[in-house]
């Protein structure tokens, strides 16, 4: 590893821990700030909405953004806008400042994500990127880890202005490092596909808002359906449009490759089961049994931070046997977890009994992050890295969404919040069905060809397509 190589890699990841960590970190805040603000429930979820929305709507544009103004650019912007709303948010004197500030979160958070992969990438050789990759996924890891840890200890000994005013410093330091050491790279294309920018951002705008509205206002009311058919209209445009401008900001026929398609649907079954389970297992410590935020957060460690050990090593075996073994082994374990807890849980059930699948669920993760990144980087040219990046991104980012909401049907349609004992009756039922989609997934895994693809390798395929 080279210097630059290694500084690139801690710069990212960094960047990356940074974005992670604030995406769970507010989650055991949302009691302190409705107390100090006068928050409705409403505005609470929009707290955590805002971020979501405006993360998800913008990854494919940052990309995009960053291959026509330069990568290292615009990731400083970006490391530059987080921290900015990141102040906005700690000082907000009200519910509708914070939630603001949280949207623009989101904003820096959607163009650091997928530069991230894309600066990493391009600093190694291509039989050297697993490894990096899966540090890159294991310091991600680790901020999921220490989101809801983070969350409860800073709310608990300080206040939970302070969960906001941890990445200033970060961010005051960051943005300059990433301008000096990082190098300057620049996709394909040299125009910015306007249209194209217009119809992906107002197609995911609608779909992701209809998902996010379908937890309070049910799957068939008015308002859900027409947002996502209206964004499932828009998204059906810009696959059109994109086809025909010569300069697309997502071509068409990165589709048709079996390794990128394959491994995208891969992403979309684990971001959808896997985050989509936890966000009710998170809550059922407090709910169900008792515990602080803190206390509940200390006992998702197993799940959340073996990503931490596993991912580094998974990503070195995808450079050494490809990523298919790993990706469906990842998320066959995932479902067995999955299964494991919802065959235990009940509300009195032991902490030791959830530790098997916690720790099965959490490798499996790890397993998968590593090398469905090198997967999709590897089923590209690498100019056109930032492009999958983008696409990769948000197809994981609806899948978590779409996950949370689906589940949360399921739950509250068998259960709620009435007692422990309505809880676990809603947790099993959703779980189980996050169990049969990771199983789903494992077999799209299957369809990924047996060695990975390298870019190298491939053809330059025509971009008329």
């Amino acid at each position: 590893m080279s210097k630059h190589s290694g500084w690139t890699l801690a710069i990212v990841s960094i960047a990356l821990f940074m974005v992670t960590l604030d995406n769970l970190v507010v989650t055991n805040a949302l009691v302190s700030i409705r107390r100090d603000l006068g928050a409705s429930l409403e505005d609470l979820e929009w707290t955590v909405n805002a971020y979501t929305l405006s993360y998800a709507v913008f990854l494919l544009t940052a990309a995009a953004v960053g291959d026509r103004f330069g990568r290292r650019l615009v990731f400083a912007v970006g490391i530059g806008v987080f921290t900015l709303s990141s102040a906005a948010a700690a000082i907000a004197p009200s519910t509708d400042a914070l939630i603001a500030a949280r949207a623009f979160q989101g904003l820096g958070a959607a163009v650091i994500t997928p530069l991230s992969l894309t600066l990493l990438s391009e600093a190694f050789a291509a039989n050297k990127r697993g490894l990096a990759l899966g540090i890159w996924s294991g310091v991600s890891g680790l901020g999921v880890a220490l989101g809801p840890v983070v969350g409860g200890a800073v709310v608990e000994g300080f206040s939970w202005q302070w969960i906001f005013w941890l990445n200033v410093p970060i961010g005051l330091l960051l943005a300059p490092a990433a301008l000096r050491v990082l190098r300057e790279s620049r996709g394909s294309n040299a125009s910015l596909d306007l249209p194209g920018v217009a119809l992906a951002s107002g197609g995911l705008l609608g779909v992701v808002f209809g998902i996010v509205r379908a937890q309070e206002l049910g799957w068939t009311s008015a308002t859900v359906i027409a947002s996502i058919a209206a964004g499932a209209g828009l998204l059906a445009g810009f696959a059109v449009w994109e086809t025909r401008t010569a300069t697309p900001m997502l071509p068409m026929r990165f589709f048709r490759n079996r390794t990128f398609a394959a491994t995208n649907g891969v992403s979309l079954a684990m971001f959808f089961g896997a985050f989509g389970s936890i966000f009710l297992l998170a809550q059922f410590f407090q709910v169900a049994q008792g515990y602080s935020p803190l206390e509940a957060g200390l006992r998702t460690l197993p799940w959340t931070a073996m990503p931490i050990f596993v991912a580094p090593v998974a990503g070195i075996l995808s450079d050494r046997i490809g990523s298919r073994p790993l990706m469906a082994t990842g998320l066959a374990l995932q479902a067995a977890g999955l299964s494991w807890i919802a065959i235990v849980t009940e509300p009195t059930a032991a902490y030791a009994l959830f530790v098997p699948g916690f720790v099965m669920t959490g490798s499996g993760m790890a397993m998968v992050f590593a090398p469905a990144a090198n997967a999709v980087l590897g089923s590209v040219r690498p100019d056109e890295a930032g492009q999958a990046s983008g696409a990769t991104n948000t197809v994981r980012e609806i899948g978590g969404v779409l996950g949370v909401a689906v589940l949360a049907t399921v739950f509250t349609g068998a259960g709620g919040f009435e007692s422990p004992q309505t809880y676990v009756d809603g947790l099993i039922p959703a779980v189980w069905v996050g169990a049969a989609v990771l199983a789903v997934g494992a077999m799209v895994a299957l369809l990924v060809p047996a060695k990975r693809t390298s870019a190298a390798l491939t053809p330059p395929v025509p971009a008329a397509a």
